[in-house]
């Protein structure tokens, strides 16, 4: 169960659209959070007064609006909108992402998804810690931030603006336009800033409303600003393909070569056939074995050879067809 549950996450991260990367990566970090924290909780003097390893390993990947942790910790002004501690949280976050998120993609294209999701997450962050340096802010909570509450805002708003017509069947509630669910989201996050006990958070959301209206502004004037980090993005998805890539000195392989009792499948093969044996007007082999041994897509009877060999070494026997498998036979039967 656990193998085909991996190889369907693989495959839809591999071929699936952004908005499910995204949200696989949300899932993923989620329960590596959780695990840790459970691990930290069973041993002693881990997490006790003074001591606490699960703080200091979640500090590594969560915002902050100390200057002193993001100085030290900078990456972490991206990596927090990853990251989710209550299952909530994380169930809200990648529904109204999965929702509103598909909906942009379609509209405005994949490529846009991720630079604004990540220029949402950031204006998030950097409302909140302005909202901390600048004012004399006091919360219940820690200084760190985590959550992708204010990238999916961004998304969200941004979805809002360029469809506002645009139907959502919501449980008991029917069809409502996507225009009033924004107008609702703003609301409440305006109206949030009376409370104290998440109010760096309702900073965060509202920075990255603020970037899904700039977005759709700028977009509806010619002006793309997700295009630095669409090249951005790119430079490091082609950097990242070249460190893979075989290098040009390094020989690639050369044809294989099949062995049937001790000799090879060429020195096997059907030869010409001499001179003296030959029919009047004949060229040696006989027309019937040409046509059932004629390569295929300008394959020569080696390369085909070759081919299905591979495949059999790859797939099984019983993934040949029928046709390829005749041909092995006939090739096996050639003296």
């Amino acid at each position: 169960m656990l193998q085909s549950i991996w190889d369907d996450v693989r495959r839809e991260f591999s071929f699936g659209n952004m908005i499910n990367r995204i949200i696989i990566v949300n899932v993923v970090m989620f329960m590596v959070v959780n695990l840790m924290w459970v691990f930290m909780k069973g041993f002693p003097g881990w997490s006790g007064e003074g001591t606490n390893l699960y703080t200091d390993l979640i500090g590594l990947i969560s915002g902050s609006y100390l200057w002193k942790h993001m100085l030290f910790k900078p990456w972490t002004a991206i990596t927090y909108m990853f990251v989710h501690e209550g299952l909530l949280h994380l169930l809200f976050n990648m529904l109204y992402l999965f929702w509103f998120g598909r909906i942009f993609g379609d509209l405005l294209g994949d490529r846009r998804v991720l630079p604004l999701y990540l220029m949402g997450g950031l204006a998030g962050f950097v409302a909140f810690f302005l909202a901390f340096s600048l004012f004399n802010i006091e919360t219940v909570n820690s200084d760190l931030i985590i959550g992708a509450s204010g990238a999916v805002l961004c998304i969200l708003t941004a979805t809002g603006i360029f469809a506002p017509d645009y139907g959502i069947n919501l449980l008991f509630l029917g069809t409502i336009r996507l225009k009033y669910i924004v107008f609702f989201a703003v609301f409440a996050q305006v109206i949030g800033l009376g409370r104290v006990d998440n109010i760096g958070g309702t900073f965060a959301h509202i920075g990255g409303i603020v970037m899904g209206i700039m977005f759709a502004f700028y977009l509806r004037r010619g002006s793309d600003l997700t295009e630095p980090f669409q090249n951005g993005l790119a430079w490091i998805r082609n950097k990242w393909n070249a460190l893979l890539a075989p290098s040009k000195e390094h020989p690639k392989p050369g044809p294989r070569a099949a062995y049937r009792g001790g000799r090879s499948v060429k020195e096997t093969a059907a030869k010409a056939r001499p001179s003296f044996m030959r029919k009047a007007g004949g060229t040696g082999a006989s027309e019937s074995t040409k046509r059932t041994n004629a390569p295929r897509s300008g394959m020569t009877h080696q390369e085909e050879l070759d081919a299905i060999l591979d495949k059999i070494k790859d797939k099984g026997y019983n993934s040949l067809t029928k046709e390829e498998k005749d041909f092995l036979f006939r090739a096996s039967n050639e003296k």
